[in-house]
């Protein structure tokens, strides 16, 4: 067997492993990369990119029907062919060698293959043809394999050979009819794309749609599906499903039976972690991986864990945002420097807690960061609640006739300060990163006056809410 050393191995070769060789190796170490799939990972061949490639052509042609003069302009419809044809070249056509380039010339080291635990500060790699090479890290092993959708237990789901997420964001041949089982951000995302591509749509959620947002966002989302002609059941339990001749067949809870070609399983994640060789030290394989701030398994002085697996915010930019903390720790260590765990310093990750930004590429969008009103209110914190409608701004005149979205700030009355803003309406992703400085800065109130925003535009929202916000104090001051 072969054998080879470096100072940090990662078990894994996504976006999110990839920045934590990146900093580690910026910090004078050397790191390597095990990958069996394809370098790059999830988010860039069949998540982030490959999902909104197929969501973007047919929300444009919307966006300018929604403004008269450019309305008359558009008179064809969505080419679906040359939607497809368009993913295929954002990824590459699933190759990764750009992303192979980027590791060699960074200067990381890439092995293919499975990794897995083989005791303290080892790992096995098996190559596809078998033969195994046997890596040693000097100061740590970052474990960051991601994770997979779940099918859940539902009477002939799995006989029925659903789709996930991966099948959904690479398909070859729209089919005429799609049921999505699940009313998450993917369910919640793929009906927007398939239903922009003419196909016939039915959405089964056993709760609300976007459940872990504010409500009015899964509101909005939801008669916005609707009017783009899908049907969109909510609160509705399944029972059994089956493929026949006709295609895929869903017998819902005191329903009719939902008939489609196919069907999309978008019911949640489970960790990649149970085939890694967890067990050889000591943790349990198939669990997901707790960290303390600076990413660290307890109890393991060597060995962090990063992304998706460790459950705290499973989103890209948070896995590399802990990527990066984790790599700049490991790195620091292995240099005899101390490390500090006070939140918001270097070496932490504190914004995982309460002050994550999200997007949801839905029509309308939603953009939220932090705690929405439940969240903080179960938190303990002194709540207040400032709402507007985004149609009511200037710039959302301007922007688009019959401009809908909605805005929610929620506040600290005791610190007055911001602890979580959601926004729903056309391309308020864009805005979002506001809102997140606003969070993480803990900027006062007070000093949000100030931040005048340029007008006319959306942002101008900012404005309002602060006034709304004000009003609402001074109501309360009299009562």
């Amino acid at each position: 067997m072969e054998e080879q050393t470096f100072d940090v191995v990662i078990i894994g070769g996504g976006a999110v492993a990839e920045n934590v060789a990146e900093r580690a190796v910026q910090g004078g170490l050397s790191a390597v990369l095990i990958e069996h799939e394809l370098v790059g990972g999830e988010c860039s061949f069949w998540a982030c990119i490959p999902s909104k490639a197929l969501l973007r052509p047919a929300q444009s042609l919307r966006e300018a029907r929604a403004v008269e003069g450019a309305t008359e302009a558009v008179t064809g419809d969505v080419d679906v062919e040359a939607v497809l044809a368009r993913r295929d070249r954002l990824v590459y056509d699933w190759s990764d060698q750009s992303q192979v380039d980027w590791v060699d010339g960074a200067g990381i080291a890439l092995l293919r293959g499975h990794g897995r635990l083989a005791g303290e500060k080892r790992v096995i790699v098996t190559a596809s043809d078998g033969s195994e090479t046997e890596v040693e890290a000097r100061s740590a092993v970052v474990i960051s394999t991601g994770s997979d959708p779940v099918v859940p237990d539902i009477p002939g789901l799995r006989a029925s050979e659903p789709w996930t997420s991966r099948d959904a964001t690479s398909v070859k041949q729209v089919p005429k009819s799609l049921a999505i089982i699940g009313g998450g951000v993917v369910g919640a995302e793929m009906a927007t794309a398939y239903a922009g591509f003419g196909c016939t749509v039915t959405l089964i959620s056993r709760g609300g749609l976007l459940d872990a947002m504010e409500p009015f966002a899964g509101e909005l989302v939801a008669a916005s599906l609707r009017r783009l002609g899908a049907t969109v059941l909510l609160d509705t339990g399944i029972s059994r499903v089956e493929r026949n001749s006709e295609g895929v067949r869903i017998e819902t809870d005191g329903g009719e039976p939902v008939v489609a070609e196919e069907v999309l399983v978008a019911t949640g994640r489970r960790p990649r972690t149970d085939a890694i060789g967890l067990e050889t030290v000591g943790l349990h394989p198939g669990d997901w991986l707790p960290t303390d701030d600076t990413l660290r398994i307890p109890g393991h002085d060597w060995l962090y864990a990063v992304g998706d697996v460790t459950h705290r915010a499973l989103l890209t930019h948070q896995g590399k945002y802990q990527a990066r903390i984790a790599g700049d720790v490991i790195a620091a260590r292995a240099a005899g420097e101390e490390v500090s765990d006070e939140p918001w310093g270097a070496h932490v990750a504190t914004a995982d807690h309460e002050a994550v930004p999200q997007v949801t590429f839905t029509e309308p969008e939603v953009a939220s960061v932090g705690l929405t009103e439940s969240a903080a209110r179960a938190a303990g914190y002194p709540v207040s609640v400032a709402d507007y409608d985004i149609g009511w701004v200037a710039g959302a005149v301007v922007r688009a006739d019959g401009y809908e979205g909605r805005a929610r700030m929620v506040v600290d009355d005791e610190r007055r300060v911001v602890l979580g803003v959601t926004l729903v309406g056309p391309d308020v992703g864009d805005m979002l990163h506001a809102a997140t400085t606003a969070v993480v800065g803990q900027v006062p109130i007070e000093r949000l006056w100030h931040a005048v925003p340029s007008y006319p535009t959306v942002s101008e929202i900012w404005l309002r809410l602060l006034e709304t916000y004000r009003l609402d104090q001074r109501r309360k001051s009299r009562e």
